[in-house]
């Protein structure tokens, strides 16, 4: 079996061939981050319009990569929900025409689960039944999952998703976008515990997440109730290195405390982590100790799976495997499945 996987949700353009053994043939990811730079953030119709672009050139050296033509191929997947809508629309475009001309049967992937399905590409064992966590700059989520095929919405964030949330205070700080690994960089020569940042609902019996107030906790630390321009302060670099580094353990504690509460919670032992922020050092680093002291069986997304990318849409054997395939009206769902 072999089955071509397509990845548009936000601003990587990605393409992939993997068989029904989940051996990866070939891998393309096209990122953006030098055109949204400038804006500090992902601005919805650059992404589309980039995708456009890149779709078919990346789709072809994916095939090309994997020594795959068209023709041989089983199927053809791609994410459909959620993400953006106009660079969903990119890549369900191009996979219903691909399966129209080839006469390939189409497979939808939900970008959340496929996340979660990225752990699975590391190890040699089933990682089902478990809580799946999808922590990256869009999402931050908790399911439980009993298959591959879907899975139960335990709870996730009431405003900002954690990834959001470091782009944003490094450009509080002054670091270049995308912000996640230069937060992380600047935060190893910092105290974490210099300043008292809040860390929401980390005591409240409710699985959801909220890291808006923590946003404004650190830009009142570094300018003050009443200032706009956070970006005329003068900070040190150790003032920046001590804000980064507290903003960041913030953040990881309630992830750390919020994911092993819903192990307890739902009765399983194993918890997966995928997304963006799963590739955190010092986020991987504290899990797999509260793992490891409370008997959970932990798996992350390899790294080079945790951004976004079309590897992990190899979640599209199992619903091959079940005959889950969609007609070509299938149309893209923007917000948040919640199963």
């Amino acid at each position: 079996m072999k089955i071509l996987t397509i990845e548009t949700t936000c601003d990587e353009t990605a393409a992939a061939v993997v068989t029904g053994d989940l051996e990866v043939l070939g891998s393309v990811v096209a990122t953006q981050d030098q055109l949204h730079e400038e804006f500090q953030g992902v601005v919805p119709e650059i992404a589309a319009r980039a995708h456009v672009e890149r779709i078919l050139p990346v789709i072809d050296q994916a095939l090309k990569k994997s020594n795959v033509t068209l023709d041989q191929l089983d199927a053809i997947a791609v994410a459909s929900t959620p993400g953006l809508s106009g660079s969903l629309l990119v890549g369900v475009t191009a996979a219903k025409t691909l399966c129209m001309a080839a006469s390939k049967p189409l497979i939808a992937i939900n970008h959340l689960h496929a996340h979660v399905f990225a752990c699975q590409l590391a190890t040699n064992k089933q990682i089902f039944p478990c809580v799946g966590f999808i922590v990256s700059g869009g999402h931050t989520h908790l399911y439980r999952y009993e298959d591959a095929l879907g899975g139960e919405y335990l709870g996730g964030t009431i405003d900002d998703a954690a990834g959001e949330a470091f782009d944003k205070v490094a450009s509080m700080l002054g670091l270049p976008y995308p912000g996640g690994p230069h937060v992380s960089k600047v935060a190893l020569e910092g105290d974490p515990k210099a300043y008292k940042f809040p860390r929401s609902f980390i005591r409240d019996e409710r699985l959801d997440f909220s890291f808006s107030g923590l946003k404004t906790a650190v830009r009142y630390a570094i300018a003050g109730p009443g200032n706009a321009d956070v970006h005329a302060v003068k900070l040190s670099q150790q003032q920046v290195a001590d804000l980064a580094a507290s903003f960041q353990q913030a953040v990881v504690d309630c992830l750390v405390a919020k994911s092993l509460q819903a192990v307890k919670k739902s009765g399983l032992s194993t918890l997966c982590v995928g997304g963006g922020v799963a590739a955190n050092r010092v986020f991987r680093a504290q899990l797999t100790d509260a793992c490891q002291a409370a008997g959970v069986d932990l798996h992350i997304a390899p790294l080079e799976y945790c951004t976004d990318n079309a590897v992990m849409g190899a979640i599209a054997v199992e619903r091959f495997k079940a005959g889950l395939f969609e007609e070509l009206d299938l149309d893209i769902a923007p917000g948040l499945v919640r199963m």
